[in-house]
């Protein structure tokens, strides 16, 4: 008999997240959408004054301010509740008006910063002095000045700030297609049943130990993304159009510079990542080759690289066990942050098991003056034990910055955005590895590790070289059909898993069912932020309380400085190849423990 997925009523409440510290209920949030497209109109009244004093800037300030984070407020309850039930047309259509609500004001306050542009800098930084609560703004105007040459006329601004829904949506509808219309079909369990393949499932049947499992999971999974090729292929070109489009618009050199640029980052941190992860690539081919052969396959296919290569373990762990070892792992961190992380465990900060037509995937999210939210689809695996870690670790990072920064510098970068969660993952990761004894499951939790490096360090390298390419493709002219992003894919595919692995054609799709290439040069942030996480993790675990001190004030820091000045007071220096080179350095290592584990393990 098939087994279905349940539905969102069949989940018990308390695995259930509680978004009432956003909003109430729907009605406070029809209230609130209300006062706001009020308060948004009032915005343009500060425009005529807004430069003639100290205090009327302030003032408006602290309007847009507090607009925006209500705004923020609406969209994230909508979207969150939407997630719960992707098919859900009240809540895409109460999300799709917070949307509209967020460009309006956007729009409504797109006058203020090249008002700001357009002061005499003498007289803008006479204004800091002279009203102590502006100070506040410094880093903020510091960074917009910085932009200068990139900020448009006040015209410009609000028609470019207009497009922006617009470039919403070859995002929308990829989310839509991958989310609620795309099916995979039935397919067969380890035990010969028949079930869903869903998003969250496919993750658990390619860890089969079962091939056949792993290759009618894999097949079915591709066999639907190729059927949409020529829409997917055409969505992703809109994409990067829409960033091509921006970045020129603001007369950058590329797409790529447009992005690094809100962030202050040098384009040799990227082109740095890629070349070094590319200098260490014989490691992973070693990798492969350790696991074509302690699997003993004849070939090693693409569906093949997921599954644990030590046999006849049980990965099961249940959520119970799953907290109960993020609460031991985490005790290095001090009394403070366990128990925020027990907090989120019992106060509906976590939506845990999946439903039909829930989000796929996981994140943390909220908005500022709330506490975080985690969506998780776990499904009872070690692996999904680490998500959780992982996710609890974006949970703590905004929990310190809101607790600590104004609202102005209430989120981190990107570039920091991945570190507080490998951080978490890698203490996790110790911790098992101290306390566990069975070789055969140390071998499990340290080819876990390495396939943590293979997916978070190499595969999003792969994916940043792919999005590089693509752009500098179609800022060249060059055509981004299905044909041609499949070949550049495949051909990627191939140099970094080495010719250990066979490059199965469903893989040259794998492109299109990527969810962040519709955030522009996203990714690289994984392997970067694994790399400083490596280092945090090793003097926190090396140095104890003065090194969890300095990782405490790291995560408290938010945007109030630039992210590559944040890491290095921390002790991070992301501006060298260092961090990269270090973390390629300890996957070396761990698959020489890995091979010699292996080894006694088959002794």
């Amino acid at each position: 008999m098939a087994e279905s997925v349940k539905l969102r009523s069949e989940i018990d409440p308390v695995f259930k997240w509680n978004l009432n510290s956003l909003v109430e209920n729907d009605n406070e949030w029809e209230k609130l959408l209300s006062e706001l497209r009020s308060s948004v109109k009032n915005l343009a009244s500060h425009k005529s004054v807004f430069t003639q004093s100290a205090k009327q800037m302030l003032d408006c300030f602290k309007e847009r301010d507090s607009i925006s984070q209500k705004a923020d407020i609406l969209y994230v309850y909508a979207t969150m509740k939407m997630h719960e039930d992707t098919t859900d047309s009240k809540y895409q259509g109460m999300s799709d008006q917070a949307e509209n609500l967020v460009i309006q004001l956007s729009t409504a306050m797109s006058y203020i910063e090249p008002m700001l542009l357009s002061m005499d800098e003498d007289i803008l930084y006479e204004y800091l002095r002279e009203e102590p609560e502006l100070t506040v703004y410094i880093h903020y105007i510091d960074d917009l000045l910085r932009q200068k040459e990139h900020v448009l006329s006040p015209e410009l601004e609000e028609l470019l700030s207009g497009a922006g829904e617009i470039g919403l949506a070859a995002d929308n509808i990829f989310s839509m297609l991958n989310d609620a219309d795309i099916k995979f079909g039935m397919v067969k369990d380890d035990n010969g049943e028949d079930i869903e393949l869903t998003h969250g499932r496919y993750g658990s049947l390619m860890e089969s130990y079962n091939r056949d499992v792993r290759r009618m999971a894999f097949e079915a999974l591709y066999a639907s993304y190729e059927s949409h090729k020529n829409t997917l292929a055409a969505t992703y070109n809109a994409s990067v159009k829409k960033d091509i489009f921006f970045s020129r618009s603001r007369k950058y050199d590329s797409s790529l510079s447009a992005s690094l640029s809100r962030n202050n980052i040098p384009i040799q941190v990227y082109e740095n990542l890629i070349k070094a992860v590319n200098e260490h690539l014989p490691h992973m081919h070693r990798y492969m080759n350790l696991r074509k052969n302690t699997l003993k396959l004849d070939e090693l296919h693409m569906y093949d690289v997921h599954t644990p290569i030590v046999p006849d373990i049980d990965t099961h762990c249940s959520y119970d066990e799953a907290k109960e070892n993020c609460i031991k792992a985490f005790g290095i961190m001090g009394e403070e942050y366990v128990d925020i992380i027990k907090k989120s465990f019992t106060d509906g900060w976590i939506d845990v098991y999946e439903n039909k037509n829930k989000n796929s995937g996981a994140y943390s999210w909220g908005a500022y003056g709330s506490h975080p939210y985690v969506l998780l689809n776990y499904d009872n695996k070690v692996g999904d034990m680490f998500t959780l870690a992982h996710e609890l670790g974006h949970a703590m990072h905004s929990h310190y910055t809101w607790q600590t920064q104004p609202y102005i510098y209430s989120s981190y970068s990107l570039f920091l955005a991945e570190v507080a969660s490998t951080v978490n993952e890698s203490l996790l990761m110790a911790h098992l590895r101290k306390t566990v004894s069975d070789k055969t499951m140390l071998a499990y939790l340290v080819n876990y590790f390495l396939d943590q490096f293979r997916t978070t360090v190499f595969r999003q390298t792969m994916f940043a070289e792919f999005e590089m390419t693509t752009h500098s493709m179609a800022e060249e002219g060059k055509p981004l059909t299905n044909e041609s992003l499949n070949s550049l894919y495949r051909g990627l595919n191939e140099k970094y898993y080495g010719p250990e692995v066979i490059s199965d054609p469903q893989i040259d799709y794998e492109w299109s069912r990527i969810p962040h290439f519709y955030s522009p040069f996203y990714v690289y942030q994984y392997a970067t932020g694994f790399s400083a996480a490596v280092a945090f993790s090793k003097h926190i675990l090396e140095r104890g309380e003065p090194a969890v001190k300095l990782y405490i004030d790291f995560l408290k820091n938010g945007s109030n400085d630039y992210p590559i000045n944040v890491l290095r007071n921390a002790g991070v220096d992301m501006d060298s190849t260092a961090p990269v080179n270090e973390a390629m350095q300890l996957f070396a290592e761990l698959v020489t423990e890995m091979e010699n584990i292996i080894g006694g393990y088959h002794a």
